[in-house]
């Protein structure tokens, strides 16, 4: 056998032996959209909101598959006399989790920018955020139902703002 042909070989045997390690390295996660309702503070009084709520948590660790890693997302929205207020909340942090037969029920720390539109006037004020949920498997493959609930804390406009927000919607697992 020629030096190339062996060469040849042994890139080829090495390469179909590393396809099953390297999908061990692909990470677990899941995709979650839904909808949501909020009580948030616009400086001074509280008001209700209806709006949107997305985030994508990877797990990266296969030895520590109750730890992962959440990026979340969600927008609110309401007119008044005065104009219309925009809020866009933009975090991501840890999330532990466990898994019981149907149900995974889970917490989260995050923290991340909360953008405020008052009628064109902007504020950008540090959010931190504390929640939990569930997830309940459904019966469509790799769909849960997701129920969540979070408090939120900003401070701007010289005042602290303590907000609430609650979601439901669909969960990919991948």
């Amino acid at each position: 056998m020629s030096k190339t042909a062996l060469a040849v070989l042994a890139f080829m045997a090495l390469v179909s032996l590393s396809i099953p390690a390297s999908a061990q390295l692909i990470p677990h996660g899941n995709l979650y959209a839904g909808v949501s309702y909020a009580q948030l503070t616009p400086v001074v009084d509280q008001q209700s909101f209806r709006g949107w709520n997305g985030s994508g948590e990877i797990i990266p660790f296969a030895r520590f598959a109750h730890l992962g890693f959440v990026g979340d997302a969600s927008g609110f929205y309401r007119n008044n006399r005065f104009g219309s207020l925009k809020y866009y909340d933009f975090m991501g942090g840890p999330r532990l989790s466990i898994q019981y037969d149907k149900w995974r029920p889970f917490v989260h720390a995050m923290a991340g920018i909360d953008l405020v539109n008052s009628s064109g006037i902007i504020y950008r004020p540090l959010v931190i955020d504390v929640g939990g949920g569930v997830d309940y498997k459904i019966f469509f493959k790799n769909f849960s139902w997701r129920v969540q609930g979070d408090f939120m804390h900003t401070h701007y406009a010289n005042a602290y703002q303590y907000d609430y927000r609650a979601s439901t919607g669909i969960v990919w697992r991948f």
